[in-house]
């Protein structure tokens, strides 16, 4: 371990060494280039996956609301009224 940190003091101390010595270029691209876009196109690939998995959320939930045809829908409903008349007919209720 003491190896290691050792190491890594050694590069940062050859990288703080270096940083007077590089052009306007090279600056740009190392805090542009290597740093920025990286973040920005990770930034914009995790947007990408949360929309994506929202929309197919989305779409499955369509899927399901809409798999029942709408004359078996009807049907159904037809169904459920004749029971619900029936049962107020049962408790004397009329409303003709």
């Amino acid at each position: 371990m003491k190896l290691l940190k050792d190491a890594e003091a050694s590069l940062d101390a050859l990288a703080y060494a270096k940083y007077p010595s590089l052009s306007e270029v090279e600056v740009k691209t190392l805090v542009v280039d290597d740093k920025w876009l990286a973040t920005i196109a990770s930034a914009i690939h995790g947007e990408m996956d949360r929309i994506s998995q929202t929309l197919t959320r989305r779409v499955k939930e369509l899927a399901e609301r809409y798999e029942t045809a709408m004359p078996e829908v009807t049907r159904k409903v037809a169904e459920l009224e004749a029971k619900v008349n029936a049962h107020l007919e049962r408790m004397g209720l009329s409303w003709n």
